[in-house]
């Protein structure tokens, strides 16, 4: 298997400083129930290596996943959840505007963003907080699988609009479910992270074994001739 080693390394909470790593990270921010845990599932090719639940609020620490020794993915508390206190609220917003002001491996935030939903005043704020630190983030739109493909122009347009972004910012529709959007997701960890052609070409690999694998799926379904 391409990605040998995944580990879950380091996880801070509210009272946790932030950790001096020395590897190169990215980081996954998103309103809770967006789909993060399973889109970091999915760049890790595990099923359920970071935790996933139906109930929002689950991820309520910063979880930093190195990968092959050669990066981290972090994975950050999900915002907007309203059944937790307003205190509570607050020191989660400021752990992450901690981290996304601290760290000094950060190389890119990736804001993932319901693509079925007008962006929220939650997910506005945490789009400004990122730009304030100095980063133009990849917006993920989640959840393509549960709009019909007509609709999905619409909605890139809705997401473009409402968080106000350049027509230069990058925003790939995504789907945890098909895998839809996961080669271009690894394309542009690999255009942050890479130092050297040790990492690219294992992050080339790592693509190469998604194309791979999505190849071998449409086989197997043709030639099971199933007529869904």
């Amino acid at each position: 298997m391409v990605i040998k080693n995944v580990n879950l390394e380091i996880v801070i909470g509210v009272t946790s400083k932030i950790p001096e790593t020395t590897l190169p990270e990215v980081a996954f921010a998103g309103k809770s129930n967006v789909g993060k845990s399973s889109l970091i599932n999915a760049l890790m090719r595990r099923k359920s290596y970071a935790r996933t639940s139906s109930q929002p609020g689950k991820t309520q620490t910063i979880n930093f996943y190195n990968i092959n020794e050669l990066m981290y993915l972090v994975d950050l508390p999900g915002y907007g959840y309203a059944k937790v206190s307003e205190s509570v609220k607050a020191k989660w917003g400021k752990m992450i505007e901690k981290y996304l002001r601290t760290s000094k491996q950060l190389k890119q935030v990736f804001l993932l963003i319901d693509i079925r939903h007008d962006p929220s005043a939650n997910d506005k704020m945490m789009y400004d907080w990122i730009v304030e630190n100095g980063f133009r983030p990849i917006i993920v739109a989640t959840k393509l699988d549960k709009i019909k493909r007509s609709q999905v122009q619409k909605q890139v347009k809705t997401v473009r609009n409402g968080l106000g972004l350049r027509k230069e910012d990058v925003l790939i529709p995504f789907s945890s479910e098909t895998k839809q959007g996961l080669e271009e997701l690894w394309k542009y960890v690999d255009s942050y992270v890479l130092e050297d052609e040790a990492v690219d070409e294992t992050i080339d690999e790592m693509v190469d074994e998604t194309k791979n694998s999505k190849i071998a799926e449409v086989e197997e379904t043709t030639g099971s001739g199933s007529e869904d």
